[in-house]
């Protein structure tokens, strides 16, 4: 419990993946969740303690998560590394740049970010070449003349 830190939306994950500590962002939806959360059941000592007051196994949290999976009728095999790949996925579609996404994930290398962020292929046929941006604003530039002259060519 003393690791989430509310003032700055944060919580520390220590030895994660990796065996690396990292900073998640919390999302301001969630800490209304937390709060009700915290106050109905009083954790002591870990957010989600199991029944005995310990933590949870990692076999605990992958039952759990596939309950909810049958509850939400999501019939995918989904388990934690997948949510960890989605929200990876998600910030790079929502914009975030790659080196963000690597810091968050705590990856050394960018190679491995861009692995998790499976890139949909309609998405890279949407990206425009810099080229047809350059022209375009030139185009909106020069509303007298209706020929666009580059090197010499009309």
């Amino acid at each position: 419990m003393t690791d989430f830190h509310i003032q700055r939306k944060q919580l520390v994950i220590k030895n994660g993946k990796g065996r690396k500590d990292r900073y998640v962002s919390l999302a301001d939806s969630f800490i209304p969740l937390l709060s009700n959360y915290y106050h109905s059941y009083k954790p002591k000592f870990y957010f989600v303690e199991g029944q005995k007051g310990g933590k949870y196994s990692t076999e605990s949290v992958r039952q759990f998560l596939k309950k909810s999976c049958v509850k939400a009728n999501i019939k995918k095999t989904v388990t934690p590394h997948t949510l960890r790949h989605s929200y990876a996925t998600h910030l790079l579609e929502n914009g975030v740049d790659i080196r963000y996404i690597q810091s968050l994930l705590g990856h050394a290398k960018p190679e491995t970010t861009m692995i998790y962020t499976h890139v949909r292929r309609k998405d890279l046929m949407e990206i425009q070449n810099p080229l047809d941006i350059a022209l375009q604003k030139l185009k909106k530039e020069d509303k007298t003349n209706n020929k666009l002259v580059l090197s010499g060519i009309i």
